[in-house]
């Protein structure tokens, strides 16, 4: 057993790489699905957001690696390789624990991303285990510390905020503008409430879904328009954010062109934080069209750096200690198993020879057998004493659970220990 990691990120791919990545929660599962019914893999998670799609997972018996860049390369082409990390056993977990924690994120120390990984968790509940389980799970805990007993995550700390601060920089203040949301999800709302909170004086909500439109904007006192009703209010908005969940861009050429000839000379500020995104690149071309989506942010992230990088060093050491407290998990969950068949084996060994040695000794007294059975155990117990302590110590140490089945070889233990039957269960 060994866990894995590959993905990319805002790192490491240009945003026309990442929104080819994406996975729904429909595709997560079934591909998931798809790799444990071809034996290459016992769990697995996919966690996909603006900024990274990850696939974790937890090998059989041969290396995932291949099928799971398979998946990105079929999604995007045999470059894929060029932009993918790749991750094992204990930095799994260190990679992880890091990103629920914001400290990968464009913004550093953005809130969203917590919560994105817990739904990713629990949307892949069918094909995690205990071992994913147990590590998302603590992944959370780690995060919660980082932001509770550090600094990483005070004042504004997500893409939507980041957005709004970079609209109010063009307009060199929002007091008094109109606005209008596309979206209706966690991060649209933030961004409507950012851009209240800047003075906004008209706010739109926009949504395939008008219930969900309507909830939001009477939660926040905007206004619900109808989807198909609000590209007329282009002519008349100063700044337009766009969230929605589509696979294919929604604000076109043609929808902006429309309105544009009515704004006179006003510019309008679009601000595309979708992934895949929302708006055409060409929009991006339309005279006093300003556009901007997630890797125009990357400024504002640098800032925002700057401000919190203080708080890093305190927040790395946090994860270490939740990682540290998880992979003692793991070793002991892989390691005793082996240590106790292990033991075993060598004890039916023991009573063998010992009595092969009796059976060649002749008649002995009861005190006489007694004092060479007890040799025989302890000479045994003093043999297996170090190598049992250094199997677990190995197994937690970072060198990876691969040392476990090296013990399995080295001694012939062929008999496959598998994972708790309540697959469910972290504990």
């Amino acid at each position: 057993m060994a866990l894995i990691v590959a993905g990319v990120s805002h790192v490491t791919a240009p945003i026309d790489v990442r929104e080819k990545l994406t996975f729904s929660a429909r595709d997560a599962i079934r591909e998931l699905a798809r790799l444990r019914s071809d034996g290459i893999i016992r769990e697995g998670v996919i966690l996909s957001t603006c900024n990274r799609t990850e696939i974790y997972a937890v090998e059989e018996s041969k290396s995932a690696l291949p099928d799971i860049s398979a998946l990105l390369t079929d999604r995007l082409g045999a470059d894929a390789a060029g932009f993918m990390y790749v991750h094992r056993d204990r930095e799994v977990a260190t990679h992880l624990f890091g990103v629920a924690a914001g400290l990968e994120s464009m913004i550093l120390g953005e809130a969203q991303i917590q919560g994105q990984v817990k739904d990713a968790w629990e949307q892949c509940r069918a094909e995690s285990g205990a071992i994913l389980n147990r590590m998302f799970q603590s992944s959370l805990l780690a995060a919660s510390r980082a932001r509770e007993e550090t600094g990483i995550g005070r004042g504004a700390a997500s893409v939507s905020s980041a957005a709004v601060q970079l609209a109010k920089k063009i307009f060199g203040g929002l007091a008094g503008r109109r606005a209008m949301v596309l979206g209706a999800g966690d991060v649209a709302e933030i961004a409507l409430q950012c851009l209240l909170d800047e003075g906004v004086r008209v706010a739109i909500v926009a949504n395939r879904t008008h219930e969900r439109a309507l909830t939001l904007a009477e939660r926040h006192g905007a206004t619900a328009m109808h989807y198909d009703e609000c590209w007329a209010s282009l002519r008349d908005v100063d700044v337009l954010i766009c969230s929605t969940a589509s696979p294919v861009p929604v604000v076109t050429v043609d929808r902006v062109r429309e309105s544009i000839e009515a704004r006179g000379d006003r510019p309008l500020c679009i601000l595309d934080i979708a992934l895949p995104r929302d708006v055409e690149a060409a929009v991006g071309d339309i005279e006093n069209v300003y556009l901007y989506d997630l890797d125009d942010l990357r400024a504002a992230a640098a800032a925002n750096l700057e401000q919190r990088g203080e708080d890093v060093p305190a927040a790395r050491k946090i994860i270490a200690e939740e990682v540290q407290k998880y992979w003692d998990w793991v070793a002991g969950l892989a390691a005793v198993p082996v240590v106790r068949e292990f033991r075993e084996e060598m004890d039916k060994l023991r009573s063998t020879e010992l009595a092969a040695a009796f059976r060649r000794l002749g008649p002995l007294s009861p005190e006489q057998a007694d004092a060479i059975e007890h040799f025989s155990k302890s000479l045994m117990n003093k043999f297996l004493h170090e190598p049992s302590v250094r199997l677990k110590a190995a197994a937690a140490n970072g060198r990876g659970l691969g040392v476990v089945d090296a013990a399995r070889y080295l001694f012939a233990l062929e008999k496959t220990h598998s994972e708790p039957e309540n697959r469910d269960s972290p504990d």
